[in-house]
């Protein structure tokens, strides 16, 4: 497991936003960043400033990827025909794990990479468990009968706070999902603003 799993709500505090909507998050009692200072650190953004921000609030959305694996990420959109931006969304939600994420499987994006790191699930009958697989279209991904009544599954397809996008087909009777399309940034459920773009930017300076 990389070290960058961390205090999940440090990135809400620090981006002052609730990036994944979880009722928990500590941004809906406080909107300023962590620290003493965190109070007094708003002010207007350079450039650079606002690209950076975009990349970090995207990097950890998805389970705060490391930077070797996002900067491939950004040079496969960009080789990609088509909008770089868009490129890149469609590439972070055909990750193994923010497939089993959307489909309700589990709760979280980093509850989704411990599952799979475990075992638990199985792309086209195969045991796959690698969080960055990538799926493609028609796969279908299968929680493995052993782990289907864990509590952890069992709550996560009880929630109410997200729902299962449209380009997803999810079975919760027989844990199965398939990804029926690549997403554009206006079909994912993002409950914040995400500025591919703007990463896009970042690395092309």
């Amino acid at each position: 497991m990389s070290k960058r799993v961390q205090a999940k709500h440090k990135l809400d505090r620090r981006m002052g936003q609730n990036i994944w909507g979880r009722p928990k998050s500590p941004v809906n009692r406080r909107e300023y960043g962590p620290g003493q200072h965190g109070q007094r650190r708003k002010g207007k953004m350079s450039d650079f400033g606002t690209q950076l921000r975009a990349k970090q609030k995207l990097k950890g959305y998805y389970g705060n990827i490391t930077e070797k694996q996002f900067r491939r990420y950004y040079a496969e959109a960009i080789r990609l025909r088509g909008d770089s931006g868009e490129n890149l969304i469609g590439l972070l939600e055909r990750r193994l794990d923010a497939v089993v994420y959307r489909s309700k499987f589990v709760a979280t994006p980093f509850a989704a990479r411990q599952f799979i790191n475990h075992g638990h699930i199985k792309v086209n009958g195969q045991r796959v468990n690698i969080p960055s697989y990538l799926v493609k279209p028609g796969d279908v991904i299968e929680v493995k009968e052993a782990a289907r009544q864990f509590e952890v599954v069992i709550v996560a397809t009880q929630l109410a706070e997200r729902d299962v996008p449209d380009y997803i087909e999810v079975d919760h009777q027989k844990m199965t999902a398939r990804v029926t399309r690549v997403p554009g940034l206006s079909e994912v459920p993002y409950p914040v603003q995400m500025e591919p773009n703007l990463v896009i930017e970042f690395y092309s300076r």
